[in-house]
């Protein structure tokens, strides 16, 4: 029993170090690029060596650390490819994630979905958008896609999605973000999304959310 338990600590202390980690890099106290050392990801995360040594093969497997030989452990760099393949994944995923979205989900989730998107677009329509309501809209915007992904309900997927949508996240914080100028045309997008979801209709949704996805993506690529 005291070795079942020990076990599930280890996994506890593997999990925290995670989530902290990944935490750390999209408030951006870590860069896409930087080289970083072992004691100094036990500085970030604040976690025993042994919890590190054992998060590295885990960051490594998802493509958010890579080991260069005699140079050392490197944050995920964003460049042309990454980006490709990160927004080529996540449309394959979120395409299938729209289309059953329409048909399981209540007409209460869609509704709330609606009014959290109107209150942003009403507020940003105004012109003056403050760093809150910039948090708000970011957290509202994922906020739906997440939801997308988990209604299907599948744990592999979601797991993929997630490790994706980090990578996703760091190219928006590199290359894009949600600029204030951003805020309603965002919210009109999604507004769109929503009103398919509404009429509960599969193509227009995934013609919608294709469209928005790809957006993204040439803002990424600077096309």
């Amino acid at each position: 029993m005291a070795k079942a338990s020990g076990a599930r600590g280890e996994r506890t202390l593997r999990h925290q170090a995670y989530d902290t980690f990944t935490e750390r890099l999209l408030a951006q106290e870590i860069s896409p690029g930087q080289f970083i050392s072992q004691r100094e990801l036990v500085e970030l995360t604040r976690m025993p060596l042994g919890a590190i040594r054992e998060l590295i093969p885990r960051l490594e497997a998802d493509g958010l650390i890579r080991t260069i030989p005699q140079r050392g452990m490197q944050i995920a760099h964003i460049d042309l490819e990454l980006i490709r393949n990160a927004f080529q994944l996540r449309l394959m995923i979120e395409r299938e994630a729209a289309r059953n979205f329409v048909q399981t989900a209540s007409d209460q989730q869609i509704e709330d979905l609606y009014q959290q998107h109107l209150h942003i677009q009403q507020e940003a329509s105004t012109g003056v958008v403050s760093r809150e309501l910039l948090q708000r809209a970011q957290s509202v915007d994922w906020g739906m896609h997440d939801m997308m992904v988990d209604h299907l309900q599948n744990e592999l997927v979601s797991n993929v999605y997630r490790v994706n949508s980090i990578k996703i996240r760091l190219i928006r914080q590199e290359r894009i973000g949600i600029l204030p100028e951003l805020v309603a045309s965002v919210m009109e997008e999604h507004l769109k999304i929503i009103a398919a979801f509404q009429a509960r209709d599969e193509e227009q949704a995934v013609r919608l959310i294709t469209e928005h996805i790809e957006h993204s993506r040439s803002r990424a690529l600077k096309v």
